[in-house]
């Protein structure tokens, strides 16, 4: 046998082992955890002091580690600030902080603790991975010195980064993401000089992670899946719903459908910042999910998933609403605010209809039938094509039909949890200049409608049976990420304002309880 021979045997046998290895399915864990705070978060305090908080933490998360291992789960993710809490300035969250080394260095922490000096938080997430064969996602600070030579070096000498971190079910760390799109108040940490795209490769699949905001950009979170073709999505976040549009679940969900990956959310559980939902998504439909404003208590779940995702089909999101002839409606339309947002709405008035709604390019256009036309609740068609400038700058053209709060047209736009009106069926569509469209579909009290709806190829999101509960929104929430830069200096000033109001105005909202 000549050396050839040899090595195409060879090759043979280690793809066969390779495609014996793999597996079709995983079982995925998510665990939404109520985060332990310390009581003075801008109050410096002694490493100790903070290992000692982050290990009360650490506790609850083995629970969870240990209890999905024994139900079988591969991967548990666990949620942004889940270790330490938030509310940080940036002197006070150094204590909290390690040095976490690149992947490529080889290194199981559990195995080699001291191997990049103190490292006590990884130590224990790499022991609770290998000691559970699992692996196990957690969200973390890392900490970089710098000096004069790099002209973006901060003052104090350092960059501080909220990091994700994954590690094997050997225990090795094998993925180090820095969040790249900090959410507003996030100035403890400084964002990568450039966007992180972060891959794994397991037995059960191709992972890539990002953190919270970063779902609302292109970078990274498009890229890793439109060039580099992950199969599922890792999502530590600390996300606070914002309804109607922007609801953990609800968006979650609507972006693993849109993108065509799974997509494992895990959410702190803190209901009086509004901070619950989580879940376990599969581009055509949810397969578990979690919100709760009552308890106090944290969640985990767990669900089956393939590991390679079935490649959906392009989508035209303009073809469907362009072959419909928009009625006349008079001068019926009026303003209305989404989240700071202007849209342009129209009242349904009828049990049954179809209803067109226009700004810019975009035009909204909804067939529906209701059970019944309640007189104690309004719905509207909506339509928004703009650039939002609040705590982000990012553009949007969204339609969306909803029930307003109140009989009050001027509270269309509000947040609602609950509804009485039940819709026979629905269809929705616009003419998006975007592929990149997201289909969200709430029922009353935060719940979703899995298997009751479908977006066809020609950008249809139609219900399949009537919904199994009354409607709080239908919507098409598409992204332009080319349009995200501000348009004029005024934009900007006015952005500006909203952002300097958003942080006096949002600890007050929480401190009400709302």
């Amino acid at each position: 046998m000549t050396m050839s021979q040899l090595l195409d045997y060879a090759a043979i046998f280690f793809f066969c082992v390779l495609k014996a290895s793999s597996l079709d399915t995983f079982t995925a864990a998510v665990y939404e955890h109520a985060v332990i705070l310390t009581n003075a978060t801008l109050i410096p305090v002694s490493h100790e002091e903070a290992l000692l908080l982050m290990n009360k933490n650490l506790d609850l998360l083995e629970g969870a580690i240990t209890s999905a291992s024994k139900q079988g789960a591969h991967i548990i993710v666990t949620p942004e600030d889940g270790i330490y809490g938030f509310n940080f300035n940036r002197e006070s969250i150094y204590p909290y902080l390690e040095d976490i080394p690149d992947p490529q260095v080889n290194w199981i922490p559990c195995n080699n603790p001291d191997r990049f000096g103190h490292t006590p938080v990884q130590e224990r997430l790499s022991c609770l991975a290998k000691d559970n064969t699992i692996y196990v996602v957690a969200n973390i600070g890392d900490k970089k010195p710098c000096n004069a030579s790099d002209p973006h070096c901060p003052p104090d000498g350092r960059y501080q980064y909220n990091t994700d971190v994954v590690f094997d079910s050997e225990g090795k760390l094998v993925a180090r993401y820095h969040k790249q799109n900090l959410f507003l108040g996030e100035d403890q940490f400084n964002a990568p000089k450039e966007p992180e795209v972060v891959t794994f490769n397991t037995t059960f699949g191709k992972f890539g992670i990002f953190t919270c905001f970063d779902i609302l950009f292109h970078e990274p979170a498009v890229t890793l899946v439109k060039d580099f073709h992950v199969d599922t999505i890792l999502f530590p976040t600390a996300w606070m719903n914002v309804l109607p549009h922007l609801s953990a679940i609800e968006f979650h969900s609507a972006w693993a459908m849109g993108m065509g990956v799974n997509f494992l959310a895990s959410n702190l559980h803190y209901p009086s910042k509004k901070m619950t939902g989580s879940g376990i998504y599969a581009p055509d439909s949810p397969r578990a999910f979690h919100y709760d404003m009552k308890t106090e208590e944290g969640k985990l779940l767990l669900s089956q998933l393939a590991s390679h995702p079935h490649p959906t089909a392009l989508v035209n999101w303009t073809s469907y609403a362009s072959g419909i002839e928009a009625p006349s409606m008079g001068n019926q339309e009026f303003k209305g605010i989404i989240f700071f947002d202007e849209f342009t709405f129209l009242e349904l008035k009828e049990v049954t209809g179809n209803y067109t709604v226009c700004q810019k390019d975009l035009c909204c256009h909804l067939s529906y039938k209701m059970s019944e036309k309640r007189s104690d609740e309004v719905y509207v068609l909506g339509a928004f094509d703009g650039l939002h400038t609040v705590e982000g700058s990012y553009y949007l053209q969204i339609c969306t039909l909803l029930k307003c709060k109140t009989m009050d047209l001027h509270t269309c736009g509000d947040s609602v949890e609950t509804a009485s009106t039940r819709f026979e069926m629905f269809s929705l569509s616009g003419t998006f200049e975007t592929q990149y469209v997201f289909p969200e579909v709430l029922l009353s009290e935060i719940q979703l409608a899995p298997g009751e709806f479908q977006v066809s190829s020609d950008g249809c999101l139609c219900s399949q049976k009537p919904p199994s509960g009354p409607i709080l929104t239908v919507t098409l929430f598409g992204r332009l990420y080319e349009k995200d830069s501000a348009p004029n200096a005024f934009s900007d000033l006015m952005a500006q304002a909203l952002r300097v109001t958003l942080i006096v105005v949002i600890p007050i909202v929480y401190s009400l309880g709302w």
